[in-house]
């Protein structure tokens, strides 16, 4: 065969593999069977009758293979796989809460949505609660719906085990919300939120929809419901209804349930709190971005709806009134430092009320401590972080060092110093 016929030569024959392997596959064979017999293929030909470029042609002939498959390309997730995969491994935790989580530390994840593509990828999952959510509309400034996201369990960095509640409310047109850290739920815990709530707002509405929680509800003999009288004067004087759920029809407050939800966005910062404010504080900053967030159901965050629905509020009692219903106690825990938090700062009480709880009170620039009814401690209020007695720092180093009491006092002595230089020197 002559140099000009070998070089026209397009077709060779081969086994039909019609139907059953892809055309470039069958190029690829082609063009072997071409190479085995040493003959130089019409690469415009093949193109014609394969419907692609001449150039793919030959980089076929030449040995290219095509792309693979698949490609393991790496996600920039993977270098936080570990931590993606034991925060959700935490009971209760959703999706969504660890991607918030991993934005607050200000780690590059992307968007919500490649991200949950990326759990789904890895075969990570978190439980999920089915529950009912049927939708009821009200309107402006009408309806706002309570409830306590109760006995949330989380241990700081230093290992102390704090267990709390969170009071929830949301505006029920706009969906705006306010979250509050609580260490308890009694009526008072209820009614000091409930106040804090409608400043938070910046009025009342019509009505309040709660479920039957014991500190707003008797039960009668025969089950009949009656709201107690604490209760239904507190209404009265900032004038709104209580409307209660049908008993064993929580979902009827679907929108408050939904608003539980974001409150399980605190459960990632499991060991990564140190103090009770710090949880306090970011359950304040959970609350605004939730309120700045793209509502699912309204389409817009509920910021923007809360500037229409507030001029419908009505607004507040007098001073007066709301002074009447809030109590200067406050009941806190005391921490292993035999210490308690009080507006920001620190006031120690003897050591032997270590993890005891204890009623604070403020009368006018003073700080008394109870423990039960027993005045345990008095510390004048001050600007600085932390106030210890000379007596509860001595008995507590006491409880630790064996030196004898002249030893124990320097070394109070100089150790309180210290602390005072480092406080003021503004590192504390």
């Amino acid at each position: 065969m002559e140099n000009k016929d070998v070089q026209n030569c397009t077709m060779i024959w081969y086994p039909s593999f019609e139907g059953r392997i892809p055309d470039m596959e069958k190029l690829k064979m082609q063009l072997n069977i071409i190479k085995s017999m040493k003959m130089k293929p019409n690469y415009s030909a093949l193109a014609r009758e394969y419907g692609i470029d001449r150039r793919t042609v030959k980089k076929y002939y030449e040995g290219y293979e095509g792309k693979p498959v698949k490609r393991n390309k790496k996600s920039k997730l993977d270098r936080y796989y570990e931590e993606i995969r034991n925060k959700l491994s935490i009971k209760g935790v959703t999706v969504k809460a660890v991607y918030e989580y991993l934005r607050d530390k200000g780690l590059d994840i992307g968007t919500y949505s490649n991200f949950n593509k990326y759990i789904k990828k890895k075969g990570i999952k978190a439980s999920k609660k089915q529950e009912c959510h049927p939708r009821f509309e009200t309107g402006l400034g009408e309806q706002a719906q309570v409830d306590w996201k109760e006995g949330i369990k989380l241990i700081s960095s230093e290992g102390e085990e704090i267990i709390f509640n969170v009071f929830s409310y949301k505006l029920s047109n706009s969906r705006y919300c306010y979250f509050e850290y609580r260490k308890s739920k009694t009526q008072r815990d209820l009614i000091e939120c409930l106040i804090n709530a409608f400043k938070y707002t910046g009025g009342v509405p019509k009505e309040i929809l709660f479920d039957n929680m014991s500190s707003l509800v008797n039960i009668e003999n025969g089950g009949r419901r009656r709201i107690n009288n604490k209760m239904k004067a507190f209404a009265e004087d900032f004038r709104f209804k209580i409307q209660l759920c049908r008993p064993g029809r929580g979902c009827t407050k679907g929108k408050i349930e939904t608003a539980n939800k974001f409150i399980d966005w605190v459960i990632p910062y499991n060991y990564e709190f140190k103090t009770e404010e710090d949880l306090k504080q970011i359950i304040k900053n959970i609350c605004i971005k939730v309120n700045t967030l793209v509502n699912q159901s309204t389409g817009v965050p509920p910021l923007l709806l809360f500037q229409k629905e507030k001029e419908y509020l009505s607004p507040l009692p007098n001073r007066s009134v709301m002074e009447s219903y809030i109590c200067s106690e406050h009941r806190v825990k005391v921490h292993k430092d035999s210490l308690v938090y009080y507006k920001g700062n620190r006031y120690s009480v003897p050591p032997k009320y270590i993890n005891k709880t204890v009623t604070l009170e403020q009368r006018e620039n003073e700080l008394h401590i109870y423990y039960n009814t027993e005045l345990i401690s008095v510390h004048m209020l001050t600007n600085k972080r932390i106030n210890y007695d000379y007596e509860h720092y001595k008995e507590l180093l006491g409880r630790v060092m064996k030196e004898d009491l002249n030893e124990i006092e320097a070394i109070c002595d100089r150790n309180l110093r210290k602390l005072d230089n480092f406080i003021n020197s503004g590192k504390g």
